[in-house]
């Protein structure tokens, strides 16, 4: 695997993607003010915009949820992803050619990038080409069955070109054929994985089967599933796209690309079995569901799930009388047999990647969302989902049906099963609630199945181990992003904006980020005590430690608030993209300049006055005949002080 991308690569991309054009392509911005644009923030709901872009810096903040950042940052909340994958997705949209460095060693990486940009960004065309292709042939006369699989399922046409729903011709090498013509060689096709190289040449991969495209969370065609139509086709009854550099079956989820959004804003996902059931609850406005492509939901997935969801620490696992729960929902839908049953347990042994609650629809006659809404229409997938039940109750509950707790062996035998299970939930309070709830189920003393939780082995042990290498990737993701290992930095918080004097010392911040080149010089000769509040004196270190706005005022936008960001580390960065971002009471172009200069000066007399208050004190304290020199010293500073006021007052 390649490296780190190299440091001034991602400068390269943050200045060339435009954050105004990215953001745009999810929020309808408007102008606000001199050099800044808002709109209602992606990623909470709110009826007042308050979701700033201010693109001369080169960063984002919504003053209503807290968030912000640059322009990978955003792409990396909207659509999921993680941070290499982000700048990976901006450089080839932008046209950066991305260097990789070995984090060992910090060379150059032996082998490369995992994909060169232009190599990738053909792929995906190649991808995209076949996808309209397909949904073309979906209408054709050939594709009779294909239209007969779907009708019979009550998808018609307007919800197979919703879904991107195609047919893949019989015929050996229909695609091969057409996409040579659009220009693609067969070196590309086959790297593709939509082409198959065989002993008698190369040949469609997919041939007689209804297809649906598969796309990644930007939206991008990365690869195609498809099920088999016909009794002569001897492949299996779904085929997936191989894997490939664009294609990960273990990464992928069909359908994130329609999800993405309605999971950010809803904080909950339902991950359902197949391609039909996707479509079926979108269908059904169950518009947050995904399912796996050729594979069990695993460690990559939650990762993916995890990324959409944000932050669902807070108060995560905690299920309201309401049937909400706080922290997010995710909601594994299982057909009712055994094969849905042994899901469930294996979703158990990834449930504790998640900070939010987990539960599990199933129906008990066994339909799946497609059948429901054939049956029962979109109100009874809704209901399916409505009608979960928490994962942990759900595995337990499966266990105990395998006994006759009518007899006292059979209870015997169901807590020594069930205990273990118990005994896996790592979190202490709930572990608790369970084990009461198991000795009500079974219909034993709960001190007796507390000591059998106690005495039990940890079941999910494997789980243990997937939990350790999560928090390796955790880590390695850190590094990608540039930060560093070990304990989350407590976040500085902005002070009280009722405070007067915090007012205008977050004022001359703002102006010295957005307007270095209009700051008077004499803000870099402002000592370290020069700011009174402790959140923006921090910010003011940061200033100081990226060169003042001398320096940002020869950087210049984007580098400049890049530059203070780095130095503020991750306690103060984001007050510092929050600051970068802030509206600026002045909207007027041909004033900004004196409007600096205005609130500088204000800032620097705060200064003053409070070292004035400082200098008197020391006078009344002194005695002037018993430490004559001293005192003379006190006053004249009190003196020097005054007068240095004064003339900053007249100089206005």
């Amino acid at each position: 695997m390649a490296g780190l991308i190299k440091r001034e690569d991602v400068e390269a991309v943050r200045e060339r993607a435009r954050i105004e054009e990215i953001v745009s392509a999810h929020v309808t911005l408007k102008p606000a003010g001199v050099g800044s644009m808002k709109g209602l923030c992606p990623f909470h709901d709110e009826r007042s915009p308050s979701f700033h872009v201010r693109p001369g810096v080169g960063r984002w903040h919504c003053f209503g949820c807290g968030e912000g950042g640059d322009v990978i940052s955003f792409v990396q909340k909207i659509d999921g992803m993680a941070f290499t994958d982000a700048v990976e997705h901006l450089a080839d949209r932008v046209g950066v050619q991305l260097r990789y460095e070995d984090s060992r060693t910090g060379g150059a990486a032996q082998r490369g990038p995992r994909e060169e940009p232009g190599r990738r960004q053909r792929l995906i065309e190649a991808h995209r080409a076949a996808a309209e292709y397909y949904a073309d042939q979906l209408f054709a006369p050939g594709a009779q069955a294909a239209r007969a699989f779907l009708a019979e399922r009550s998808f018609g046409r307007a919800d197979a070109e919703m879904f991107g729903v195609g047919f893949a011709p019989t015929g050996w090498d229909s695609l091969l054929r057409h996409l040579q013509g659009r220009g693609f060689t067969q070196p590309e096709l086959v790297a593709s994985g939509l082409v198959s190289q065989g002993q008698r040449g190369i040949y469609d991969r997919f041939r007689g089967r209804l297809v649906w495209p598969i796309r990644d969370v930007t939206g991008a065609v990365i690869g195609f599933g498809a099920r088999r139509l016909f009794d002569e086709d001897q492949g299996p009854k779904y085929l997936n796209t191989p894997e490939t550099s664009l294609y990960k079956k273990a990464q992928v989820l069909y359908g994130i690309d329609l999800a993405k959004r309605a999971i950010a804003q809803s904080k909950r996902v339902v991950i359902v079995e197949g391609y039909t059931d996707v479509m079926a609850a979108h269908l059904s406005g169950v518009q947050v569901a995904v399912a796996t492509c050729g594979t069990a939901f695993g460690g990559d997935h939650a990762k993916v799930v995890r990324r959409l969801l944000g932050d669902t620490t807070a108060g995560g696992g905690l299920q309201l009388a309401s049937g909400a729960s706080l922290g997010g929902e995710i909601i594994f839908t299982f057909d009712g047999d055994a094969a849905g049953q042994k899901a469930a347990m294996r979703a158990f042994g990834e449930d504790q990647r998640f900070h939010a609650q987990t539960f599990v629809a199933v129906e008990p006659s066994g339909m799946d969302p497609c059948d429901l809404r054939m049956a029962r229409g979109p109100e009874g997938v809704k209901a399916l989902v409505d009608g979960r039940v928490p994962l942990f109750e759900f595995v337990i509950r499966t266990t105990l049906d395998g006994f006759d707790l009518d007899t006292v062996e059979g209870r015997v035998g169901a807590l020594r099963a069930a205990a273990p299970l118990v005994a896996g939930i790592r979190d202490r309070s709930m572990q608790m609630g369970y084990s009461r709830s198991l000795a009500r189920w079974i219909g034993l003393d709960p001190e007796e199945v507390r000591r059998e939780v106690g005495r039990a082995p940890d079941r999910p042990g494997p789980g243990r181990r997937r939990d350790e290498h999560e928090a390796r990737g955790a880590r390695q993701e850190a590094a990608a992003s540039g930060a560093e290992g070990g304990p989350v930095t407590p976040v500085v918080t902005a002070p009280d904006p009722r405070d007067p004097v915090a007012r205008i010392e977050r004022l001359a911040l703002v102006v010295a980020l957005q307007y270095p080149q209009h700051v008077p010089a004499t803000f870099d000769g402002l000592d370290e005590d020069a700011f009174a509040t402790p959140a923006w004196r921090a910010v003011h270190a940061a200033l100081r430690a990226a060169g003042g706005v001398g320096t940002g005022a020869g950087l210049g936008g984007s580098r400049w608030v890049e530059t203070v960001v780095t130095e503020a580390g991750d306690a103060v960065g984001p007050l510092v993209t929050e600051l970068a971002v802030a509206p600026v009471p002045e909207d007027r172009e041909s004033v900004i300049a004196a409007y600096v200069a205005d609130v500088v000066r204000k800032v620097i007399d705060l200064g003053l006055t409070r070292r004035i208050a400082d200098a008197k004190s020391r006078v009344q304290r002194l005695d002037p005949a018993g430490d004559a020199e001293a005192y003379r010293a006190a006053f004249q500073r009190l003196v020097t002080i005054e007068n240095e006021r004064r003339e900053l007052r007249e100089s206005v």
